[in-house]
């Protein structure tokens, strides 16, 4: 098995969170193909991808609020991220579901998608942020809000509980919200409060994954082709019977009826009974 079988195997047996961490690497790429300029050494994405704050390109990009979460300003942004996300997945797994993970992914990035436009909106400034920090924080912050007192192996601290871990974080966004990449940071915050938002909204009934559900299976069975059933090519003839048709059902039935006498006739006088005529009738009848 080479390389390339082998990531294909771990992309179908990893689950959505191997997935999603697949997707996030593959946009990097696509990126680094078309939109890193070499002179400058930076990554220029264009306001068709990234989020930008600018109500005149949000409102005709809607799609933006998605695509965002997916893209990475630097090798070693996407680095860090992905290493949260793996983090915050198998602890999100544990308790919950894969579609409610995907669902809580895509729905934390629109979330803080929307809190980044405004707040930038009412600030009066204007940004464009890439990464997928808010939609992570989201699923991190609700594995904290569900079971926060676990206990979680850390590399040279031991055991820590995971909303010492969580808080730690979350103090860093806070600390640096008025300082480089405000944007970024008013998003993690965002994407932490949905992920808290959805554990106690779940814990009371309501599942908001449902909401991702449902528009990715309309979207599947749209694109899905329905099975088809072979063509059967039916003749009908519509031509009016014809009066000789007729006169021969007719005379089958008289016919019928007279042997049905007949037998009627034997069964209860014997077969000598009958006359001539009507012997000869049975037999050009059992021809």
């Amino acid at each position: 098995m080479n390389i390339l079988d082998d990531l294909k195997l771990q992309y179908k047996l990893g689950g959505i969170a191997m997935q999603v961490i697949y997707w996030n690497v593959a946009c990097f790429l696509i990126s680094l193909i078309f939109f890193y300029q070499f002179s400058t050494g930076q990554f220029v994405f264009p306001n068709w991808l990234a989020l930008s704050s600018d109500p005149q390109v949000f409102m005709f990009k809607p799609w933006t609020f998605l695509t965002y979460a997916f893209f990475h300003f630097g090798f070693l942004h996407l680095l860090f991220n992905m290493m949260v996300l793996n983090f915050a997945s198998n602890l999100f797994l544990t308790f919950f579901t894969q579609k409610q993970y995907l669902g809580l992914y895509i729905l934390g990035a629109i979330f803080s998608g929307i809190v980044f436009a405004l707040s930038f909106y009412v600030l009066g400034t204007s940004a464009s942020i890439v990464g997928a920090s808010a939609a992570i924080m989201a699923i991190l912050v609700a594995a904290t809000t569900y079971q926060p007192l676990m206990n979680v192996r850390l590399f040279l601290f031991g055991n820590v509980k995971l909303w010492h871990i969580t808080g730690v974080i979350l103090l860093l966004d806070l600390m640096q919200l008025r300082l480089e990449n405000m944007g970024g940071h008013i998003s993690h915050l965002a994407g932490a409060f949905f992920g808290f938002i959805f554990i106690k909204l779940l814990q009371n009934g309501t599942d908001l994954s449902i909401i991702v559900s449902k528009v990715l299976d309309f979207f599947a069975n749209l694109f899905r082709k329905s099975p088809t059933t072979p063509f059967t090519k039916v003749h009908k003839n519509y031509k009016k019977p014809t009066e000789k048709s007729s006169s021969r059902i007719v005379t089958k039935d008289k016919t019928q009826q007279q042997i049905d006498e007949i037998l009627d006739k034997i069964s209860q006088s014997g077969y000598d009974c009958l006359t001539k005529e009507e012997k000869e009738f049975l037999f050009k009848a059992g021809k």
